[in-house]
């Protein structure tokens, strides 16, 4: 075994080995131990044992303070998700008892056999627009195959009642509470009254409570080398059950613009217009779509807000200042996105 790049206190081999085999897993030496990179805090470590392949999920060594929590309702969510058409990674088993691997909880899952488009694009899809353009409706495809699970096999998690009506108070207070930080000038958006009253004059009366991803871009799926499919929605921090069409709101706040630019997703060229995604998610949905500007703007609004709270850690010198400032610069073109759906 070869723990290249990877902290050898992340991963208790010997507890993970026993722990498989309680399971009846295949046993056998860990192989072929490599990390998997990606956008996201956690640790992930591939390996191969007794001819299988699996994907290890656990916090980071230095664990935010809801880490382990965050981590059971990402297996809870992947394990309802199992047996569905969701593309989502197969979930193997769960850990929930911090005291296997030293105070964190895991999960084991399959890999997932894709690859991410804001890296770049390998062939065929690179020198086939037809693909490309079909990779964005496939975007909307399997996000509508999540809004058709039946949220019941997830009582409890999230709070669908008042969902709607949380948002801009939840979100307000966030962006006031980044005041407590020294040196934060307060926030500097164009357009942040305007946006709230918007969104509060304007917001639907009901919905229909579904699975949500709760950061559904670009960036976050993971697609077929041998087509336009989504392979895998991956990243599932943010998972919740509340109303599916702020996903859908999400990604197109996040969508490349036709001019090379993007909110969160670096560009792939010959993707389909925001247009296009709607109408292709409202073919294979039963949900009501007619205020999906409203869900746009409330997307823009709120992951506006999410950034602004690094700029304000920055200005306090808690976070580096040119990433401060870059995220600073997203916000103002996201709060300028919702000005365009509004």
């Amino acid at each position: 075994m070869t723990s290249t790049h990877i902290d050898v206190n992340a991963i208790d081999f010997d507890a993970l080995g026993m722990w498989m085999d309680g399971l009846g897993l295949p046993d056998g030496p860990f192989e072929r131990v490599e990390p998997v990179t990606g956008g996201t805090q956690n640790i992930m470590v591939r390996f191969e044992r007794g001819g299988s392949a699996y994907v290890l999920r656990r916090p980071p060594l230095h664990p935010r303070a809801r880490s382990n929590e965050v981590l059971r309702r990402e297996a809870r969510v992947l394990a309802a998700l199992r047996d569905t058409p969701v593309a989502a990674p197969r979930l193997v088993a769960a850990c929930t008892d911090e005291t296997v691997m030293g105070g964190a909880v895991f999960y084991l899952m399959e890999p997932v056999r894709g690859f991410n488009a804001t890296l770049g694009l390998p062939e065929p899809h690179a020198g086939d627009p037809a693909i490309r353009h079909r990779m964005g409706l496939e975007a909307a495809c399997a996000l509508a195959e999540l809004g058709r699970v039946d949220h019941h096999a997830l009582d409890g998690l999230g709070r669908p009642e008042g969902f709607l009506e949380r948002q801009v108070p939840r979100w307000m207070s966030e962006l006031d509470g980044y005041a407590a930080l020294d040196g934060y000038p307060g926030p500097e958006i164009p357009g942040l009254a305007e946006t709230a009253g918007w969104l509060e004059r304007n917001r639907p009366r009901s919905f229909s409570p579904g699975v949500m991803h709760g950061d559904y871009h670009l960036a976050n799926l993971m697609f077929a080398h041998d087509g336009p499919r989504v392979a895998a929605i991956v990243d599932w921090e943010m998972c919740t059950v509340g109303d599916p069409l702020l996903d859908l709101g999400w990604l197109l706040a996040t969508w490349p613009d036709p001019d090379g630019g993007g909110m969160i997703a670096g560009h792939v060229p010959g993707l389909p217009a925001v247009g296009e995604i709607v109408d292709c998610y409202t073919a294979l949905s039963d949900r009501d779509v007619s205020a999906i500007d409203w869900y746009a703007v409330l997307a823009c609004f709120k992951l506006g807000i999410v950034l602004e709270g690094t700029h304000a850690r920055a200005c306090a010198g808690m976070a580096p200042k040119d990433i401060g400032d870059l995220l600073h610069a997203t916000t103002l073109s996201l709060f300028a996105r919702a000005r365009s759906f509004m």
